[in-house]
């Protein structure tokens, strides 16, 4: 009698994995923008409060200036996105990611040029910074990178800031381009004696898995 007590309990339960609905089996997240090496750098802003402008360090040694400034957009493209992070670093002026030497976390790669904001109620962002070098004995352009953390959603690269008029940024390596973000190709104004660039970001743009 024991027995087919515990056999009847057997049964029912086998019965009941095999009948368990696929939709409680947990499911991985997908990962917006997919893989990132470095872009956690977002987060290492420590204690500082965010706020629409930054400016980099160095900006006050080395010439010529930039003043970097836009709009971020929703995916729709024309509602103004606030509350938006964004991190940038970049090289100096030999093409360098000049450390200090005391640097922690991503700060040893990236190096101790770079900086964060957070997008204001209208959008808006600005970096003052200047015009970065290119890798050594490189064909690499110049460049500036940027990282995106929107909320509710992971954080993830977008296109670098690039110049026009840049020898080394040819034809074929802007068809290479994949415009995460709306183009990141840039086109320098003159502007108080600062160089003035101006890009619109549109957030999920050519990001995979975005929705």
């Amino acid at each position: 009698m024991i027995r087919l007590i515990f056999i009847s309990i057997f049964a029912f339960t086998l019965s009941a994995c095999q009948t368990q609905p696929k939709s409680d089996t947990p499911k991985s997240e997908k990962i917006v923008g997919g893989p990132c090496e470095g872009c956690e750098a977002i987060f290492e802003y420590g204690n500082k409060k965010l706020t629409s402008v930054d400016t980099l360090p160095e900006f006050e040694n080395n010439q010529p200036q930039l003043k970097i400034t836009g709009t971020v957009f929703q995916n729709d493209g024309k509602t103004p996105a606030p509350n938006v992070i964004i991190y940038i670093y970049q090289t100096n002026q030999k093409g360098i990611y000049e450390t200090k030497g005391n640097e922690k976390g991503w700060a040893k790669r990236h190096g101790h040029i770079r900086g964060w904001i957070k997008t204001s109620e209208d959008g808006k962002y600005t970096f003052y910074t200047f015009r970065p070098g290119a890798y050594p004995n490189s064909q690499e352009s110049e460049h500036i990178h940027i990282t995106i953390k929107e909320p509710n959603k992971n954080e993830y690269y977008i296109d670098n800031f690039v110049f026009t008029y840049d020898p080394l940024l040819t034809k074929d390596k802007i068809q290479l381009l994949e415009n995460r973000g709306g183009s990141g190709i840039v086109t320098i104004q003159l502007q108080d004696n600062i160089q003035l660039i101006k890009r619109d970001i549109f957030l999920g743009l050519n990001i995979p898995d975005y929705f």
